[in-house]
Formats: C-alpha cells, sequence, structure tokens
C-alpha cells in the first residue's frame, strides 16, 4: 500500500481493507504508520542479516570481493520491501525522533549490520586474508559508515540507481582492500 499510494498518502484504514482485516487488528500490532514502516525496515535487514551470515562464515578469498559480496547483498535487497520514498521516511522517524521506539528499534538494525561487517572483516583477518596490524573492528565501522552514507545519498536522489550506488562502493573499497589485504 506504501509503494501503490506513497508513505503519506497511505491510511491506516487502507491498510487494513487491503488486507481484509479491521482497522482495530492493525492497530493491535502497530499503533502508527511509522510503526508498519519500521516493521517493514525490520523485514528486510532481518533477511539481509541472514544472507551475510553466509558470507562472513565463508568469504570469498579476495578481501574487495569478500566486503562487496556482502555490502551488494544489502544493497541489491533494499529495496525488495521498500522504495526510496519509503527509506527517506524510515530513516526521517529514526533522525527526528531517536528516543522512541521506532527510533532505537531502527539505530539498533544499523548497529547489526555494522556488527556484521566487522564480523567480515574479522574472518578475512582470521583466515589470514588482512594484514595483522589491521585493526577489524576499526576498519569495518568505517566501511558500515561509508556503505551507510553511500546508501543515504542513493535515497536521497531519486536519479541514483543502485548499479550507480553499487559502482561508488567498489569505487570506495577496492583501494582500501588494497591497503589491509595480505600481500600474495
Amino acid at each position: 500500500m506504501f509503494r501503490a499510494k506513497g508513505y503519506r498518502s497511505a491510511h491506516i484504514e487502507d491498510v487494513a481493507a487491503r488486507a481484509g482485516v479491521s482497522v482495530g487488528t492493525i492497530y493491535n500490532y502497530c499503533q502508527t504508520k511509522g510503526d508498519m514502516l519500521i516493521a517493514t525496515v525490520t523485514m528486510e535487514v532481518e533477511e539481509v542479516l541472514a544472507t551475510g551470515e553466509a558470507i562472513v562464515s565463508d568469504p570469498p578469498e579476495n578481501v574487495a570481493e569478500a566486503v562487496m559480496a556482502l555490502v551488494f547483498g544489502y544493497y541489491d535487497h533494499s529495496l525488495k520491501y521498500l522504495s526510496k520514498e519509503m527509506w527517506r521516511h524510515a530513516m526521517a522517524l529514526a533522525i527526528e525522533a531517536p528516543k522512541t521506539p521506532n527510533g532505537r528499534h531502527y539505530m539498533e538494525l544499523d548497529r547489526r549490520l555494522a556488527a556484521q561487517v566487522v564480523a567480515l572483516m574479522e574472518s578475512l583477518k582470521t583466515r589470514g586474508r588482512v594484514r595483522p596490524d589491521v585493526e577489524p573492528r576499526a576498519i569495518g565501522e568505517m566501511i558500515f559508515n561509508d556503505l551507510n552514507q553511500l546508501f543515504v545519498d542513493f535515497v536521497r536522489e531519486e536519479e541514483m540507481t543502485l548499479e550507480d550506488l553499487r559502482c561508488a562502493l567498489a569505487a570506495h573499497v577496492r583501494p582500501l582492500a588494497r591497503l589491509m589485504a595480505v600481500a600474495s
């Protein structure tokens, strides 16, 4: 419904009618449209985290390929349930009211994604793919912050495509990976 009408134009009554339930039933689960939106974000993030676990546990040999496999999985899935407009509203909910349940929940999802990037860097270091002097937590958090900012740019700019987003990330990851990788 949010995709069909747009987030602002869709009403809880519309969602209830489409789902074939009463408005009261919707309110048993979600008190606001924001709750429904964050629930959708949660579904999306849970799926990418589950997919990412396979990459973390058995990453590609090449550092750049490993990072891009994980992050491209995040990016490629990002429009499965949400449009760019919906992402903008979800981000705004988290930024406008960070201490609300929705704001806290959104930030917790971001923390979990960041932790997965850190776990990938730790896995690569354990496997001897990353130099011993590289700090996985610091690098993983830097990569997450970069991928997150690029995603914000993607969501903000209507004309930016997923391919543009992937290319922007690759342009950042490749030189960083060369600096971190164990020389072969």
